[in-house]
């Protein structure tokens, strides 16, 4: 049967309706769909309501008072009198298109038809499954709220509200997807956000043409911000609606998807995704020295391994006095092969990680460390600086705060460290030339992505090394354009 997305107005012929929407909705094929037939005051009336979605007793009430009504109340005006007075509900609206109806139907809100009326009445008494506000795993503080972004997209910007009562706080409401009509929100200040990069990023959402958005906001990625080859991610990823508001009065544009407890943030450079709360949650001095150890942390991760293998294999390069910084016993494999081998073993022991329960995390680290870490080094197959250096630059891994930063300097370490092995210093100092080139040429919706270092900007690039007191924070990027930079 094909997907038909065409208007289908309500007719006047109230079997024809519900037979339509019954259809559509496959109320005789899904258990969870309900068609309930009614009749008060002398007429028939019908309502389609998804089984879980809806609030048994908001309709059960709204039910028992229909159910009081008598038919010269309704006799004239009908929609307007149900509508505006005999309805009592906040969240409740009418429509002239059974297909929107379908749609609005499977998104959760319960439609009444009734007979002799040519519009649909909706009435959002809605409630989705959802789990509470937690701590996000991923972006924890030692001191800070511990409410986080769920799954369910009206949660989600009332925690954004309650941290941004401002009146020019804007979300706009989006669906997208041919079947799936997800519920997206752009969210930004109207009087603060530049309203261009707004109606672009609205264009482009409403331009997406696909099914659904099964991944939640990282299709919505893959759609806005293209460059799939690229491992590099041009939005950022956020859980804590603190760092969201954050964003948003600099003059960012949030990008909320229901399902998804993530929040995108556009546009951003690749230094935001080397950014913490936690670096706000402290003194400023505190913040800044957590913010330089954290760089030191990255770099390390990116340019660690590359280097000792360039010198391991280059003893003549080592300065006078650095020669411990060599290997003290050769292993019976080569060096190269060793490092792509732990490179492989911490990728899969962190996919085993994910996929063990919590109960076994402890026994899976034992094994981890000792029985396959020890052994190898015992029996030739790794040597001990191989080990030590690859932990290091783990550690820096996992100290970048962006996830998909991290994967993303893991995959340049890899390309690195072969460029090394194969060209030497040439191959060194080439691969992070045409890596900087790369990430100087990257845009992040016309924003340039290593901003403000190339094109450098003394101003930007001091804020981005040093974390600053708040008050100096007043001044927002100006390479978002807001609209007053200094308001």
């Amino acid at each position: 049967m094909a997907y038909e997305v065409e208007k289908k107005v309500v007719s006047k012929n109230f079997q024809e309706n519900i037979d339509f929407l019954s259809e559509r909705l496959g109320v005789k094929k899904s258990f969870d769909v309900i068609q309930l037939d009614l009749e008060y005051a002398g007429r028939k009336m019908a309502l389609f309501m998804v089984d879980g979605f809806v609030k048994d007793d908001i309709l059960h009430y709204l039910m028992k008072y229909l159910s009081e009504l008598s038919p010269e109340q309704i006799e004239e005006n009908t929609l307007q009198r149900l509508l505006k007075t005999y309805i009592p509900y906040v969240e409740i609206d009418k429509s002239n298109d059974l297909n929107s109806v379908v749609h609005t139907v499977l998104a959760g809100p319960t439609a009444l038809v009734v007979d002799g009326i040519d519009e649909v009445i909706l009435i959002d008494a809605r409630t989705y499954p959802v789990r509470g506000p937690q701590e996000p795993d991923m972006e924890r503080v030692v001191r800070g709220s511990r409410d986080g972004y769920v799954e369910t997209i009206v949660f989600n910007t009332a925690l954004t509200r309650r941290r941004i009562r401002d009146r020019s706080l804007r979300m706009e409401y989006l669906q997208v997807g041919r079947r799936s009509k997800t519920d997206v929100v752009v969210c930004y200040l109207e009087d603060i956000a530049d309203l261009d990069h707004v109606k672009d990023l609205k264009k482009s959402l409403e331009a997406i043409d696909t099914d659904g958005l099964p991944m939640g906001e990282k299709t919505i990625e893959e759609f806005i911000a293209g460059r799939h080859l690229n491992p590099y991610p041009m939005v950022r990823y956020t859980e804590r609606p603190d760092t969201a508001a954050a964003h948003l009065y600099e003059g960012h544009v949030i990008v909320f998807v229901d399902g998804s407890p993530s929040a995108l943030i556009t546009p951003t450079t690749f230094w935001h995704h080397l950014q913490h709360a936690e670096e706000y949650r402290n003194k400023p001095v505190v913040g800044a020295y957590l913010r330089i150890v954290r760089f030191m942390a990255v770099w390390t991760s990116i340019f660690l391994l590359p280097l000792w293998y360039l010198l391991a294999e280059n003893p003549g390069l080592l300065p006078p006095g650095l020669e411990f910084i060599g290997i003290n016993e050769q292993g019976h494999i080569p060096l190269l092969i060793q490092f792509l081998l732990i490179e492989i073993g911490i990728d899969v022991l962190r996919m085993a990680a994910i996929h063990t329960p919590s109960s076994l995390a402890t026994a899976l680290g034992l094994v981890a460390a000792l029985m396959i870490g020890q052994v190898a080094v015992e029996v030739g197959l790794l040597t001990y600086e191989v080990v030590l250096y690859l932990a290091i630059a783990a550690i820096g891994t996992f100290a970048t705060p962006s996830y998909e930063l991290g994967l993303a300097n893991r995959i340049f370490r890899i390309i690195l460290l072969l460029f090394t092995a194969w060209l030497g210093v040439i191959g060194f100092v080439g691969g992070i030339t045409c890596w900087i080139i790369m990430l100087a040429r990257m845009k992040s919706f016309n924003v340039p992505y290593l901003y403000p270092f190339i094109p450098f900007n003394y101003r930007g690039m001091r804020d981005v090394l040093f974390r600053a007191p708040m008050p100096l924070k007043n001044r927002r990027p100006t390479f978002l354009h807001p609209q007053d930079p200094d308001r």
